[in-house]
């Protein structure tokens, strides 16, 4: 629907008296639908369109009379069909975004990027969230609810400490002791020593010494662990680019061709 129709409605409804409630539940609707309608954001179907003209005693030409040419309305028309075709998903496993060319997941696994144009697939790092198996999905679960617990007790904790001991500094470090938490669960858990923020830990040890102790120099060398630390445990990061030929019209790799391409 163009603007120039979404406001006659909108214009209609007011003249009429009706709240986009009343006239929703006039015509057994949402009022989110009615919204929609008045954005130009969806349309009325032809149903409906008869009942609001019955209710605004006009005709249908009169409710749904235009300026645009044939050719403007056919390309509103293309641009909404392909806004249909476009998706963008934030989850706790990362972001997806889709649309008719391409299709591409970025999280902590990596990047997978597919490409309709070309007939290409092209992977960084990883399989898409998509392809994770049941064992790795319901590890995530494990660690996002252990994550949550743990950080509902620290902010707890915090509370009493400041308000019982008036400890609000050096209190505050305990919050950097969930991503600590969150990701020792998540190493154990993958058996991968690189998943734990070993940076946090640096950073935690480094305002003990400077509040507790005034040992800000030499603290600071705690820093120097850190590339120590991910050079020496075991583990991997996988930084490998993938480009797969692949024919768009076959289906996607199956999960024992997507493990294949990981190692």
């Amino acid at each position: 629907m163009n603007i120039e129709i979404a406001n006659r409605l909108a214009k209609l409804r007011k003249e009429k008296g009706y709240s986009q409630e009343e006239l929703a539940e006039k015509l057994g609707l949402s009022r989110q639908a009615v919204s929609k309608w008045e954005r130009a954001e969806s349309s009325p179907d032809t149903d409906n369109l008869i009942c609001l003209a019955k209710l605004y005693n006009i005709s249908l030409d009169e409710l749904l009379r235009t300026e645009e040419d044939v050719e403007s309305i056919k390309e509103t028309v293309k641009e909404k069909e392909e806004s249909k075709n476009k998706t963008v998903k934030i989850t706790t496993n990362g972001i997806h975004v889709k649309d008719d060319e391409v299709e591409v997941d970025v999280s902590l696994r990596g990047i997978y990027v597919k490409d309709y144009t070309e007939g290409k697939e092209v992977v960084l790092g990883s399989k898409p969230f998509s392809k994770l198996s049941e064992k790795e999905q319901r590890n995530r679960k494990i660690i996002g609810k252990i994550d949550s617990i743990y950080s509902i007790g620290v902010v707890a904790a915090y509370i009493i400490l400041g308000a019982v001991f008036e400890w609000w500094h050096p209190g505050w470090l305990l919050f950097l002791t969930i991503p600590l938490v969150s990701s020792a669960v998540e190493a154990i858990i993958n058996k991968n020593a690189k998943n734990f923020d070993f940076p946090f830990l640096a950073a935690l040890v480094f305002f003990i010494l400077g509040f507790e102790f005034n040992l800000w120099h030499p603290g600071w060398v705690v820093f120097i662990l850190i590339p120590v630390y991910y050079s020496v445990v075991p583990g991997k990061i996988n930084t490998k680019i993938h480009v797969i030929q692949d024919d768009i019209n076959n289906e996607d790799l199956d999960e024992e061709e997507l493990d294949e391409e990981d190692n």
